[in-house]
Protein backbone atom coordinates (compact mmCIF):
# COMPACT_ATOMS: atom_id res chain seq x y z
CA UNK A 1 0.00 0.00 0.00
CA UNK A 2 1.35 3.34 -0.71
CA UNK A 3 -0.40 6.70 0.37
CA UNK A 4 -0.66 10.31 -1.05
CA UNK A 5 2.38 12.05 1.08
CA UNK A 6 4.45 8.65 0.35
CA UNK A 7 4.09 9.27 -3.51
CA UNK A 8 4.95 13.05 -3.27
CA UNK A 9 7.97 11.72 -0.69
CA UNK A 10 9.14 9.34 -3.10
CA UNK A 11 8.99 11.11 -6.23
CA UNK A 12 10.98 13.98 -4.16
CA UNK A 13 13.61 11.38 -3.47
CA UNK A 14 14.19 10.66 -7.14
CA UNK A 15 13.75 14.02 -8.01
CA UNK A 16 10.78 12.90 -10.36
CA UNK A 17 8.10 15.54 -12.13
CA UNK A 18 4.70 13.97 -11.78
CA UNK A 19 4.80 13.27 -15.48
CA UNK A 20 8.20 11.32 -15.49
CA UNK A 21 6.11 9.03 -12.76
CA UNK A 22 3.44 8.79 -14.72
CA UNK A 23 5.33 7.38 -17.80
CA UNK A 24 7.64 5.50 -15.49
CA UNK A 25 4.41 3.66 -13.95
CA UNK A 26 2.61 3.14 -16.96
CA UNK A 27 -0.19 5.52 -15.75
CA UNK A 28 -2.10 8.89 -16.96
CA UNK A 29 -0.92 11.83 -15.62
CA UNK A 30 -4.33 12.46 -14.10
CA UNK A 31 -4.27 9.45 -12.01
CA UNK A 32 -0.90 10.65 -10.23
CA UNK A 33 -2.39 14.03 -9.78
CA UNK A 34 -5.51 13.11 -7.84
CA UNK A 35 -3.72 10.66 -6.02
CA UNK A 36 -1.12 13.18 -4.76
CA UNK A 37 -4.33 15.88 -4.28
CA UNK A 38 -5.97 12.89 -2.42
CA UNK A 39 -8.92 13.60 -4.79
CA UNK A 40 -9.22 10.12 -5.45
CA UNK A 41 -7.15 6.70 -5.22
CA UNK A 42 -6.11 4.79 -7.81
CA UNK A 43 -8.06 1.84 -8.77
CA UNK A 44 -5.87 -0.87 -7.77
CA UNK A 45 -3.63 -2.10 -10.64
CA UNK A 46 -2.46 1.65 -11.23
CA UNK A 47 -1.50 1.92 -7.44
CA UNK A 48 0.24 -1.25 -8.20
CA UNK A 49 2.25 0.28 -10.86
CA UNK A 50 3.06 3.59 -9.42
CA UNK A 51 4.61 1.67 -5.86
CA UNK A 52 6.48 -0.90 -8.62
CA UNK A 53 8.00 1.63 -10.45
CA UNK A 54 8.97 3.55 -7.41
CA UNK A 55 10.41 0.20 -6.49
CA UNK A 56 12.21 -0.56 -9.72
CA UNK A 57 14.02 3.00 -9.14
CA UNK A 58 15.10 1.64 -5.71
CA UNK A 59 12.35 3.45 -3.12
CA UNK A 60 11.75 1.07 0.32
CA UNK A 61 8.45 2.56 1.33
CA UNK A 62 8.08 1.94 5.44
CA UNK A 63 4.75 1.11 7.40
CA UNK A 64 4.32 3.14 10.64
CA UNK A 65 6.71 1.11 13.25
CA UNK A 66 8.70 -0.48 10.22
CA UNK A 67 11.98 1.99 12.11
CA UNK A 68 10.62 3.92 14.26
CA UNK A 69 7.56 4.96 15.51
CA UNK A 70 6.31 8.35 13.87
CA UNK A 71 3.73 7.29 10.71
CA UNK A 72 4.61 5.64 7.13
CA UNK A 73 7.95 6.91 5.28
CA UNK A 74 9.94 6.58 2.46
CA UNK A 75 13.66 5.83 1.77
CA UNK A 76 16.02 5.00 -0.79
CA UNK A 77 18.32 1.50 -1.02
CA UNK A 78 21.65 2.18 -0.02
Amino acid sequence: MILSNQCRAARGLLGWTQEQLAKNAGVGLSTVRDFELGSRKPISRNRDAILNAFEKAGVIFLADGDIAPGGPGVRLKS
